[in-house]
């Protein structure tokens, strides 16, 4: 199993990208909302990567997708728990920046997810039923993520989630700020995903 993968590109496609890791080509699916949010005259990346078999006949064809960091990646694994999506599908459907859609998802906008390419009036309304709710950190996603260490001094839920936070770009004293108000909202959230998804909510009623 690929779960990660860096080198230097070189050719770039439509879909995908030619990533040279040690003298060997990989070719790397990259969903069009993320090619958005590539560099683009970058030559080195590095990218997390979601790897499955693709069955075509009487062959299986191994598949890398490409993502900029972890967060994506775990959109892109809920994103296909939903009925009828697969990871060919999904990655044709991700045409917008992942927390755009992510926002379209928690606000319930049917319109916009069926003008995602593949994806019908049902196929949206079993988005909605299947992840409403459960994307609100996704919708948060504002930058590269990068690896940053655990935020002493808070409960767990609460560095987890401040963590999360600081690998989305915020700034420390501002995800701190978020976190706080946020438990102070709701004091019973039972874990980091409910208190991303309250922080979510406010800001989204800002």
């Amino acid at each position: 199993m690929i779960c990660r993968i860096s080198g230097r590109i070189i050719q770039r496609r439509e879909n995908s990208l030619l990533v040279e890791v040690g003298g060997f080509g990989y070719e790397v699916f990259i969903p069009q909302g993320v090619m958005k949010c590539l560099i683009q005259d970058e030559s080195e990346c590095e990218f997390v990567t979601f790897h499955y078999h693709q069955a075509d006949q009487n062959k299986s064809i191994p598949i890398l997708i490409g993502f900029l960091n972890e967060i994506e990646k775990e959109f892109f694994e809920r994103f296909i728990t939903v009925s009828g999506i697969g990871p060919k599908a999904a990655v044709k459907a991700i045409s917008e920046p992942i927390p755009v859609i992510a926002r379209a998802i928690d606000s319930g906008d049917i319109a916009f997810l069926k003008s995602l390419p593949g994806i019908g009036t049902q196929r949206a309304r079993e988005i909605v039923a299947k992840l409403q709710g459960k994307v609100g950190k996704f919708g948060l996603i504002k930058g590269i993520i990068r690896e940053d260490k655990n935020i002493p001094g808070v409960s767990d839920i609460e560095q987890e989630a401040v963590a999360v936070l600081l690998q989305l770009q915020y700034k420390k004293p501002e995800a701190e700020k978020m976190i706080k108000n946020a438990i102070t909202r709701n004091p019973d959230v039972k874990n980091s995903e409910e208190l991303l998804n309250e922080v979510y909510k406010q800001r989204s009623n800002q």
